[in-house]
This record gives structure tokens, sequence and C-alpha cells, in this order.
């Protein structure tokens, strides 16, 4: 399988409402390494890498993120692979 990685930037009610812990489990739970980070302008950053399927499942969770969020928007750019130690919660 190809290994990837892959930025995402999410939009909305997505701060505050558990976002990055919630993206934490889901990323551990795939087994693709990264971290979810919340950004000065209310949206959070994911960098997603491991195996392309997997990494794209993490994608389509995203969209929806958890019960407690509201995403109004995706966006996705694919980045240069990097090594990282699990999923981890940035501050």
């Amino acid at each position: 399988m190809a290994k990837i990685c892959m930025k995402f930037i999410v939009s909305g009610v997505v701060q505050g409402v558990g976002f990055r812990y919630y993206t934490c489990h889901e990323g551990n739970k795939r087994g693709i390494t990264g971290y979810a980070k919340n950004l000065n302008n209310g949206d959070v950053e994911v960098i997603a890498c491991g195996d392309e399927v997997l990494v794209e499942s993490l994608h389509e969770w995203l969209k929806k993120g958890p019960r407690s969020s509201v995403v109004n928007n995706l966006v996705s750019e694919q980045v240069e692979f990097k090594a990282h130690q699990g999923f981890r919660i940035e501050y």
C-alpha cells in the first residue's frame, strides 16, 4: 500500500467541542500518525500520514466529525511524507 501524508483544514464549530480529541482517537484507531491542532482563526488543522486507504477513511470521517461538532468546510492537500510518533493533539 502507498504511504501518504495529507493536511486537512476543518472549518465550522470545531473548537471547544472535543474535535481534536475525537480526531486523535479516530487516527489511532486506524493506525495512522499525525496530529490535530487548533488554529487561531477557529479552524482545526489535521495532519494524517499512513496507508492511503486509511488516510482516506479519516478524510471521510472528518467531513462530519464527532456529533458535538458542525463541519462547514474541509480543505485537503497532499504534503510531503513525514514519520510521526503516533497520532496526537498539538497545542
